[in-house]
């Protein structure tokens, strides 16, 4: 029985989400680092990536189903042309694993932190589960993504909500860069920080073009963009708050949870966790769907044999994947993104000729 188009949107929604819903976002880390250090500025900024990522959202999701993609194989040459195509594509085909390495080791150091297990313990935990979810094909990835996305989305609004209830909303006056232009640089903040986070969507989110009509993956593009950029904001205003006690915290929402008792900041570390691993299967996902765009056992098989290829890089250090691995993502994201905002020219052009 074909799904309505509510169902359909809210599947877009929840794989939109979840791929960007990463450790990093929930932890609160990369909202610091990117906007709430701008002050006042940073919130324009957390607005601005909000509708670019609703815009690439609405452009990704057009494109793929028009095109009934089966993998970003069948995307990238549309958005750049065939030589740039072929080379960001070889570029993915290393990051994915790569993404999904850091995701296994973060599990490990999460685990062991919060429960005391063996990092490699809490590595194979997530290992298990990815696999669990990939043996369910994309219906299985969706379904993972439909049941974890909202209690990822509900615990960041509770903790986020009522630590500003009871803290208040504070705005401090920050000038963090020095000089004549450190006004348009919360500009180039966001523009780089939807670019660090578009390299998981577009392999996720270009799978799904064959299985989606146009409307619904338009709306729920837009839509998963738009959330993206709401919470964000909440976190900004939440970070914000607590400026400048945060600004020495490696998780700075552990922090801010810590304030509302042990309970919060358990509740928390299941947050991470869960978007340590929805990450996890999403590489996982991109990966597999782009060698075996059919899906099926090939893909099944691909997507199990990766995991244990990869599963042994979990015990390399955590932070040191992120600084090895996350600066290639930004550059390649930045590609992607400007390919996707120059999107409609390109295809308008198409046309014409």
């Amino acid at each position: 029985m074909p799904e309505n188009k509510t169902a359909l949107v809210f599947k877009i929604i929840a794989l939109y989400a979840g791929t960007v819903i990463g450790a990093g976002f929930a932890s609160g880390q990369e909202i610091m680092q990117f906007f709430i250090k701008f002050g006042s500025r940073g919130l324009a900024g957390m607005i601005l990536s909000g509708l670019i990522f609703g815009y690439l959202g609405l452009i990704l999701m057009t494109l793929s189903t028009s095109r009934r993609t089966g993998s970003y194989a069948d995307l990238l040459p549309l958005l750049m042309g065939e030589k740039l195509a072929r080379f960001i594509d070889l570029v993915s085909l290393f990051m994915l694993p790569g993404g999904l390495a850091v995701m296994l080791a973060g599990s490990g150091a999460v685990l062991h932190e919060q429960i005391g297990l063996a990092p490699m313990t809490g590595a194979a935990a997530a290992a298990i589960i990815t696999a669990a979810v990939i043996l369910g094909g994309l219906q299985g990835v969706a379904l993972v993504n439909m049941v974890v996305v909202p209690v990822k989305i509900i615990i960041l609004i509770l903790v986020c909500t009522l630590s500003l209830h009871v803290h208040g909303i504070k705005i401090p006056q920050i000038d963090p860069v020095a000089g004549t232009k450190a006004s348009f640089y919360w500009a180039w903040s966001a523009l780089l920080y939807v670019s660090y986070n578009m390299i998981v969507p577009v392999a996720m989110l270009s799978s799904l073009g064959a299985h989606v009509p146009g409307r619904a993956g338009a709306l729920g593009g837009l839509a998963g963009g738009l959330l993206l950029g709401l919470l964000g904001l909440l976190i900004t205003l939440t970070g914000l708050a607590f400026y400048p006690a945060i600004t020495g915290c490696q998780v700075p929402l552990l922090f801010v949870a810590g304030q509302l008792g042990s309970l919060w900041q358990h509740g928390l570390g299941l947050l991470i966790w869960l978007a340590i691993l929805t990450t996890a299967i999403a590489n996982v996902h991109g990966f597999a769907s782009r060698l075996a765009p059919r899906g099926g056992w090939p893909y099944r098989v691909l997507g199990l044999l990766t995991i244990a290829a990869v599963y042994p890089l979990a015990r390399l250090n955590f932070a040191g994947l992120v600084q090895i691995l996350y600066p290639v993502f930004g550059y390649a994201g930045l590609v992607l993104m400007l390919a996707l905002l120059l999107a409609p020219v390109r295809e308008l052009r198409r046309r014409r000729l």
